[in-house]
């Protein structure tokens, strides 16, 4: 069932977290990024037909922007409990076969997750070179089983925020499959 996101205020500070890189074992904070421009978080998991559907368009999004600053991790927070395709090992291993080159990381304790209000995957936020929050929401427009993903409403945000400029809209509501929240740890 298709979950829609819960906007955090635009100009909301970039939360801190420490959290595992699913492939190296290394925690990987958002100071290990100071130099760079913008900041982009993706909340994501393997198992979502949402994130089936933008996988492609986003590893290809990254290919193309992290060389001109833009820093991107992305944070898995579901309960690998009881959804076993979201386990660390096996998020690297998919993130690996898709190419995707930037930080997997994994959420365990979920606290990431509820300070920037994620609700579903994929979901994406965007901040600014002094760390502040200018967009979030959906990577574009389309739907699985559509058009190809290409990430043009997140890249219009990107190319403003790399520009030092406020994007052209905050963001759409991403739609995608909820966050899947340990029980007893629904926000």
């Amino acid at each position: 069932m298709a979950t829609a996101s819960h906007p955090l205020p635009i100009g909301t500070p970039l939360p801190d977290f420490a959290l595992p890189d699913v492939r190296t074992g290394r925690a990987v904070r958002p100071a290990d990024f100071a130099d760079a421009p913008a900041f982009l978080v993706v909340f994501s998991c393997n198992h979502c037909p949402y994130v089936k559907h933008v996988r492609p368009g986003l590893a290809d999004f990254a290919r193309r922007y992290q060389p001109r600053g833009l820093a991107v991790v992305a944070i898995n927070a579901n309960d690998a409990a009881r959804y076993p395709d979201d386990a660390p090992e096996r998020l690297g291993a998919e993130a690996t076969a898709h190419g995707l080159d930037f930080p997997i990381l994994f959420d365990d304790s979920q606290a990431v997750a509820k300070a920037f209000h994620a609700a579903s995957t994929p979901e994406f936020y965007l901040f600014d070179r002094g760390r502040r929050l200018v967009y979030q929401g959906r990577f574009d427009g389309t739907r699985p089983g559509g058009k190809p993903a290409t990430g043009d409403e997140l890249a219009a945000a990107v190319d403003a925020a790399l520009a030092g400029q406020a994007p052209p809209h905050a963001g759409l509501a991403a739609i995608g499959c909820g966050i899947k929240w340990k029980p007893g740890n629904e926000p």
